[in-house]
């Protein structure tokens, strides 16, 4: 789901809870890059059944670097979307076209897999 640039992630994350839960229903635990935090995990988990896991940034005081392996999932989803030419930049006027061509990006990863 697409939302617009002005709502925080803790505001439309009811929405996209109600939306997921039509569309997914053996989604058991959400990876989240950090913008769901605090009492809004508590929300989810009580209203929808859903775990938000949250993958922080390691501290950047330590020297020697390590990959965290879900924020890696995360952080390499992000990089596919970039990598696509609708998605790099805002071309939809629209918020539901957006969201489509975020499917279409996805639907494109998936048969370059095959």
């Amino acid at each position: 789901m697409v939302t617009m640039a002005n709502i925080h992630d803790s505001k439309a994350v009811i929405l996209l809870m109600r939306v997921l839960k039509e569309m997914l229903c053996g989604i058991k635990v959400i990876l989240d890059d950090g913008g769901y935090r605090g009492e809004i995990v508590d929300l989810v988990k009580k209203g929808f059944g859903y775990i938000i896991q949250v993958v922080l940034r390691p501290d950047k005081q330590k020297k020697n670097c390590q990959p965290i392996h879900n924020r890696l999932i995360i952080e390499r989803t992000f990089a596919w979307f970039d990598n696509d030419r609708r998605l790099c930049r805002i071309y939809e006027l629209l918020i539901e076209y957006a969201e489509e061509m975020v499917k279409v990006a996805s639907i494109k990863h998936l048969l370059n897999k095959i």
